[in-house]
């Protein structure tokens, strides 16, 4: 099994409340347009500040996509360089253990990728292995734990580090007043995040670290649902990067994804209520409503997840790092408790990670 040996999570430091961004975002809309949706939207979103990758003030000057983009590739690499070397300080391990890094990242384009910007600058090894992930969405940070464990099962003499930056402002449409575009510009914030983790056979690997560590990755489940491919995602264009949402994503939730966590943790001889720890990514607060009611938990289980949508907003596939971080922070659980990180992105799809403490 997978040891998470350390989790860094980093923010820009341009910072704003709701309603600085709800002021801001009014002035964009067009000629004529009533702001009354928009400020509806923004304060049903359960958002109290979020932050950006520029000041706020400058995304109005920002112009079409390759400006925006080259906003995202200058941000981000600055923000992975951050992410992994507190992940690597917190590990204690240097820079040339690394064997894999994972990066995931879904609001800009960079090729050569994130992952080899960020390698020469934070000193990973020429020949470590890379594999960039594009296309997952919020449910890339925990299918890059997933992948991570995967492949540590194969080489558990090895390190992995996985890395996923989100820069979602910088995919905000200044003239579209669909309800998915006032709903991203309501949820969505800016922010990095790194995990470390450890081969079963690596020495950093063993059940006596130091309290407040991290947990072992069990196992993982990834479900494509049919039908749903226009739910979630994006349309792509000489504009950028435009949002698809479809109003119906709960019911979709309440249907099939509450079944599929159900399954999942049976595999494993659990029910909901066994689980100490819920790692989830705060899609919004109707997704966490809806996770909560089909699953029957009290309402404290998505506390941590709520707080970091109060807090920074959704983060895209970052999210689930930041709340594995607070898990962690607040007193990880009893040795032996389980936790299920759960995350959801375009397909539509779901990605499941079994913890243990």
């Amino acid at each position: 099994m997978t040891r998470v040996l350390a989790v860094s999570t980093v923010l820009p430091p341009h910072r704003y409340s709701q309603a600085e961004i709800t002021d801001e975002l009014a002035r964009w809309l067009p000629p004529g347009t009533d702001p009354g949706l928009l400020r509806r939207v923004h304060s049903s979103a359960k958002v109290d500040a979020r932050h950006l990758a520029l000041p706020l003030d400058h995304y109005g000057r920002l112009g079409g996509f390759g400006r925006a983009n080259d906003a995202y590739l200058e941000v981000a690499s600055e923000l992975g360089v951050r992410a992994v070397e507190l992940a690597l300080a917190e590990a204690g391990l240097p820079p040339e253990e690394v064997d894999l890094v994972l990066s995931t990242s879904v609001t800009g384009l960079a090729t050569p990728s994130l992952d080899a910007r960020v390698a020469a600058a934070v000193g990973l090894r020429p020949d470590v292995k890379r594999l960039p992930l594009f296309g997952l969405g919020c449910a890339g940070g925990a299918a890059g734990v997933a992948r991570v464990h995967d492949y540590l099962v194969g080489r558990p003499r090895d390190v992995a580090l996985l890395l996923s930056t989100e820069l979602c402002s910088l995919t905000l449409q200044p003239s579209d007043t669909s309800m998915a575009n006032l709903v991203a510009g309501a949820l969505f914030g800016d922010g990095a995040g790194a995990l470390l983790a450890a081969g079963r056979e690596h020495p950093l690997h063993r059940e006596d670290r130091r309290a407040g560590s991290g947990p072992i990755v069990v196992a993982g489940r990834s479900r494509l649902y049919p039908g749903t491919e226009r739910l979630l995602g994006w349309d792509i264009g000489e504009w950028g990067f435009r949002l698809v949402l479809g109003s119906d994503l709960p019911d979709v939730i309440r249907l099939h994804v509450g079944e599929e966590i159900a399954s999942f943790l049976a595999a494993h001889d659990l029910k909901p209520p066994d689980v100490a720890a819920w790692v989830c990514h705060p899609g919004g607060p109707k997704v966490l409503d809806v996770l909560g009611d089909v699953l029957e938990l009290p309402d404290d289980a998505f506390a941590l997840s709520r707080r970091s949508l109060a807090r920074v907003g959704n983060l895209s596939s970052a999210s689930v790092l930041h709340v594995l971080r607070d898990t962690l922070d607040a007193g990880p659980p009893e040795p032996g408790s389980p936790g299920l990180m759960l995350a959801f992105g375009p397909g539509f799809s779901s990605e499941l990670v079994l913890l243990r403490w």
